[in-house]
């Protein structure tokens, strides 16, 4: 019995999809599932309203200046099918990316992984993971604990842990990363991205927008709460409330502040 999904992020595309898909199936009830809701957190909605948002949300906290935010709101069409056929909206956005840099864009105030001065300056750059041909949001691998990556990489490369996981008889080491790492060629949209992920790069199923999606499953009766953190800047709150505005719900209770403890 399957009641409530609930996911974050990029999960935001193929959640509203896994339920739209259940829905259909329960058509046949040997295949039924009871489904009530799904619940996303700062989900990935609707590619132009989140890259809006995304370019927003960074000039309103000052990641970005003024004029970076000009050339972007001037040049880019993100509702384009070909965005990155304008070489200064290429840039711009760019710029937005390579500010995110120096903080941690999942959680714009709490610190970064400040690794020892003998690494190399590669591994601190953002692993920003973008293509030309498509729309998709960029992939930007981080996660709460800013040197979680650091431990996985460290714990999976033990001899130990190989053998218990059966790739490696113990003796010869597999030298893993964190995703399937390959070089970019030299037309890559952004110089500064400087490796890619492999599945990301072939993945050619994903939907532009969710939205109708969303309108199919509250039509049935299934429940979708989307909440976003108002701190992270990969799926900005931003985001979500353009994306959401567009679909011109009526609004029964009017919106209001979350606290816990006072906090």
């Amino acid at each position: 019995m399957l009641r409530i999904i609930q996911l974050l992020f990029f999960t935001g595309k193929y959640v509203p999809e896994l339920a739209d898909l259940i829905y259909d199936n329960n058509k046949d009830p040997s295949l039924y599932i009871e489904l009530k809701g799904i619940l996303l957190g700062n989900p990935e909605t609707n590619d132009a309203e989140d890259w809006r948002g995304m370019v927003d949300y960074a000039w309103s906290h000052a990641i970005v200046s003024d004029e970076t935010y000009k050339i972007i709101i001037e040049s880019c069409d993100f509702k384009s099918n070909d965005i990155w056929s304008s070489e200064i909206c290429s840039q711009g956005v760019a710029e937005v990316l390579k500010q995110y840099h120096e903080i941690d864009i999942y959680s714009l105030y709490t610190p970064v992984c400040i690794r020892d001065t003998a690494a190399s300056d590669d591994r601190s750059m953002p692993q920003v993971m973008m293509k030309r041909t498509s729309n998709m949001m960029p992939r930007i691998m981080g996660g709460f604990d800013p040197c979680l990556d650091d431990y996985a990489k460290a714990f999976y490369n033990r001899l130990d842990v190989q053998k218990a996981l059966h790739v490696s008889d113990g003796h010869d080491l597999k030298n893993w990363s964190i995703c399937n790492f390959q070089m970019l060629n030299l037309t890559v949209l952004f110089p500064f991205a400087i490796c890619s992920m492999t599945i990301y790069y072939n993945w050619t199923d994903s939907k532009p927008s969710v939205l109708p999606i969303y309108k199919k499953l509250i039509a049935a009766g299934v429940r979708i709460w989307v909440y976003s953190g108002d701190t992270d800047g990969r799926v900005p709150v931003l985001s979500t409330r353009y994306s959401i505005s567009t679909l011109g719900l009526p609004i029964t209770k009017t919106w209001r502040p979350w606290y816990h403890e006072k906090q």
